[in-house]
């Protein structure tokens, strides 16, 4: 998905077409904000779709999982997948019903997985995942032994081909409605970090990027 690239049969936005953005950073943008994606499959019997832990590296969007997991098995058989991802923004409330909106960042992703078959560079990605939750716990969590390792397959989908959809600003409300006696604008939406709580066997004292997690943006 080069800088600026003309979306493809299943990327070009038709429906409100105004709000698709087809830059790579902008999708970028969408990936690094967010912690889970949706991942949609067919098995050949029914379809499903899986809510999963994500990360992006470079021009690849990765997942991790068990072996033996379904979600793995199922993506490591040269399965068609349909990734998408989407930040709340706020509501908007126009003065009619029909008008109310939401603002929103989203992003969906086609193509199939590849499994990262290098140790050595499944120990780097899971490092960046953990960098991704939270900078500088990659420097303090115990890294993953070789029987984890050998446990935890690690999957890369390229991102060659995705679209991005934004909805951001106000009501746009008719203007036979202007007049009507209805508050009209946006509720704001933040994902916020919370007071951390430390486990019933926690004995350390917490690190700066704990310290200061309460009140950060996440999202």
């Amino acid at each position: 998905m080069p800088s600026g690239s003309a979306p493809t049969a299943r990327t070009r936005i038709r429906r409100l077409a105004e709000r698709a953005v087809y830059e790579q950073a902008a999708l970028y943008a969408v990936l690094d904000a967010a912690y889970v994606c949706h991942i949609a499959f067919y098995d050949g019997t029914s379809c499903h779709c899986i809510p999963t832990a994500c990360w992006r590296d470079g021009d690849y969007l990765y997942v991790h999982g068990s072996n033996g997991g379904r979600l793995v098995r199922q993506l490591t058989g040269d399965n068609e997948v349909s990734v998408a991802i989407t930040l709340m923004d706020g509501l908007v409330l126009a003065k009619s019903a029909f008008n109310h909106s939401m603002n929103y960042r989203s992003a969906v992703i086609y193509g199939r997985f590849e499994v990262v078959a290098d140790a050595q560079e499944k120990r780097r990605l899971l490092d960046g995942f953990m960098r991704h939750l939270l900078p500088g716990r990659e420097l303090q969590a115990r890294p993953g032994n070789d029987k984890e390792l050998a446990a935890t397959s690690v999957l890369a989908l390229r991102l060659d081909e995705a679209a991005v959809k934004i909805r951001d600003g106000g009501p746009e409300d008719d203007a036979e409605d202007m007049d009507l006696p209805v508050w009209a604008g946006v509720l704001p939406m933040q994902l916020m970090g919370q007071a951390p709580l430390a486990a019933p066997h926690n004995t350390v004292a917490a690190p700066d990027y704990v310290q200061t997690w309460a009140g950060r943006n996440v999202g």
